[in-house]
């Protein structure tokens, strides 16, 4: 096996130049979630509202994904992948613009506005870019792939909250803080970078020769519904953006919790350190151990791992309950390429991008987990932990499940 092989296509071509490209974007929408983590404590004390109001800061985003990803889907059936990539880079860097503005005002309504603007921003660039880098190449490494481009994902995830440490939460995270500056940046660059895509002839692999004959017919023939592993893709990828998502969400407020003598800069140089540095380098190990392991095997050590992290974080305190806290995202970070990439294995042809919207779709659970997290933590942050540990148990049955559901199929 050649050192790019897992990037060639059944037309013998090699696409790892394009995949280092199109992979440079999971960068840009892991900055945009993870700094989300660092409003929601901020909004906390600014605007003086509670930790289940201040998560409308996840809702916005996160419902965004569930509106926009089938009009998402026909664009890019329509126009292509440029497109998609396109029409998200534009509305992702529109949306953190408006927050020059929206700090003058200092309106909760108009920053939700700004995030809800990013969110379908943010659909557009994942409902093209994640299928589009499973078809880069050999359809049986696809899994690889994904994760591979995700481990970038996993780099932004931990600038993010070192971003929001450094300028939204200086001093003591109540006065003196920038959302300007980050915001502005950000979207200079990503408005750059759609107009540089759009000058771009991104190609369109056919991913195994069986696409080109009978393989479009049978998947136009056959709901996608009726497929087991991908019908209960859409539940698990449901839940586990809802464990990842409420987790971000209230890891500061769980950490002060747990050790007042820190500040909240600190929580989050935590945050982007500890918790995304260990997720970083899961994404990275886990593209390693996908060549000899199954990912269905890979998907139930870590979903049974994460239910036990969580356990322990609901039931320590201290410096023990935050390290299983950090723990956890070493766990959780193979999980959304790898079910992404589980979902659509059996599914093959013109139905592929159809799946695709609705598995985008599934990341509407960020928006809902997050209240619910709020509501039960607002007088104890360790409680709100019960959510995600039930998410992570669901997933490990999926994965459990996986092989009888394909030998179904």
């Amino acid at each position: 096996m050649t050192r790019n092989s897992i990037f060639k296509g059944a037309d013998g071509r090699n696409y790892a130049a394009v995949f280092a490209l199109v992979a440079s974007l999971f960068l840009l929408w892991g900055v945009a979630h993870s700094i989300l983590d660092v409003l929601n404590k901020h909004f906390q004390d600014t605007l003086v509202i509670s930790k289940a109001r201040s998560a409308l800061v996840q809702t916005m985003v996160y419902g965004g994904y569930f509106l926009m990803a089938l009009p998402a889907g026909r664009v890019i059936r329509r126009w292509g992948y440029r497109a998609g990539i396109v029409a998200g880079l534009l509305l992702y860097g529109a949306g953190a613009l408006m927050f020059i503005p929206g700090e003058r005002m200092m309106s909760f309504p108009f920053f939700l506005l700004c995030l809800f603007v990013i969110g379908c921003g943010l659909t557009f660039l994942e409902t093209s870019a994640n299928p589009y880098v499973t078809i880069l190449g050999d359809k049986r490494s696809a899994a690889r792939r994904l994760n591979l481009a995700q481990a970038l994902n996993g780099l932004g995830w931990m600038v993010g909250p070192l971003l929001g440490g450094l300028f939204i939460l200086s001093g003591d995270g109540q006065e003196g803080g920038n959302m300007t500056l980050p915001y502005a940046v950000i979207g200079c660059v990503v408005i750059t970078l759609g107009l540089v895509f759009s000058r771009l002839n991104l190609p369109s692999p056919a991913t195994s020769p069986r696409t080109a004959d009978g393989d479009e017919g049978d998947a136009a023939g056959t709901s996608i519904w009726r497929i087991g592993t991908f019908r209960y893709g859409v539940v698990a990828l449901l839940l586990y953006v809802a464990a990842q998502t409420g987790i971000n969400s209230f890891f500061i407020n769980y950490v002060l919790e747990s050790d007042t003598t820190l500040s909240p800069s600190a929580a989050a140089l935590m945050l982007s350190l500890g918790g995304m540095g260990l997720f970083m380098a899961g994404r990275l190990i886990g593209s390693f151990l996908l060549k000899a392991v199954a990912p269905a095997r890979l998907m139930l050590i870590c979903a049974t791992g994460a239910t036990a992290c969580m356990a322990l974080t609901v039931m320590l305190h201290g410096t023990a309950g935050i390290a299983a806290l950090c723990l956890t995202y070493a766990f959780e970070s193979v999980m959304f390429p790898t079910i992404f990439s589980m979902s659509l294995t059996d599914i093959t042809g013109s139905k592929t991008g159809t799946a695709s919207s609705y598995l985008v779709m599934s990341i509407v659970g960020g928006a809902v987990a997050p209240i619910f997290m709020g509501m039960l933590g607002e007088d104890k942050m360790a409680n709100g932990f019960l959510i995600p540990l039930l998410c992570f148990a669901a997933i490990a049955v999926y994965a459990l499940s996986y092989k009888r559901l394909r030998r179904k199929r």
